[in-house]
């Protein structure tokens, strides 16, 4: 079964970064979307790699909603320095504040409520927040996922188009696993990053390549 092998790779080699520890030690959902939410924003348009320490430093700064909320956009600017897209930083600020100020401290706890409510959270990052801290059963698609998704089930179709984009949603909110939502989720992004790359994908090394109908086309087997 897809979703099975594809959640059981994902335990054992996943990488080990600090929001995925703070998502899974945090026992308060309003703190655990937080964490989830800082690192889904500071991701967009940067690499892992160049978000971690950034990230760090955030949160030992700013570990709440509150503590955000309170502080000045100077003295975000001066930490998200070198991050780029400084209207980042900004935006998480900015919603901190809403959500402390006319939401009683709470975060929207459904993707559609987390897009409609929230300054620069788009469905891409409200479905990873819902999914990852809130265990809504919702879907995601990024680039990392639209390739995964092309390549299982042999889609030749332009990923830019609305139309496929919405075919795309569709397919992830199919497959997403019921009972681990937020993992099945960042287990196809990290599929994504780490082995069906865009460039030489390690085929070999793919837990779901029995499902994968490119593979199929490459190699001659039948797919599960």
């Amino acid at each position: 079964m897809f979703q099975k092998r594809l959640l059981a790779w994902y335990n054992k080699c996943k990488r080990d970064l600090p929001w995925r520890k703070l998502a899974t030690a945090e026992t308060d959902c309003d703190r655990r979307a937080y964490a989830v939410w800082v690192s889904e924003i500071m991701l967009q348009q940067t690499q892992v790699a160049s978000v971690i320490n950034y990230y760090n430093r955030w949160m030992q700064k700013w570990p709440t909603l509150q503590d955000l909320a309170g502080a000045s956009l100077e003295e975000v600017n001066e930490l998200w320095a070198g991050l780029g897209y400084y209207s980042r930083g900004k935006r998480l600020q900015e919603g901190a504040h809403k959500i402390v100020s006319e939401m009683a401290g709470h975060m929207p706890r459904t993707a559609e409520d987390l897009q409609k409510l929230l300054p620069g959270v788009g469905k891409y990052t409200a479905g990873a927040i819902a999914s990852i801290a809130f265990g809504q059963v919702t879907g995601v698609v990024d680039g990392n996922v639209t390739r995964v998704l092309c390549r299982v089930r042999a889609i030749g179709a332009d990923p830019t188009n609305s139309s496929v984009t919405d075919q795309f949603w569709a397919l992830s909110h199919a497959l997403v696993d019921p009972a681990h939502p937020g993992d099945f989720n960042q287990a196809m992004m990290e599929l994504g990053a780490t082995v069906c790359t865009p460039r030489a994908p390690l085929c070999t090394e793919c837990p779901v390549r029995q499902h994968c109908r490119a593979h199929h086309r490459v190699s001659g087997y039948l797919p599960l």
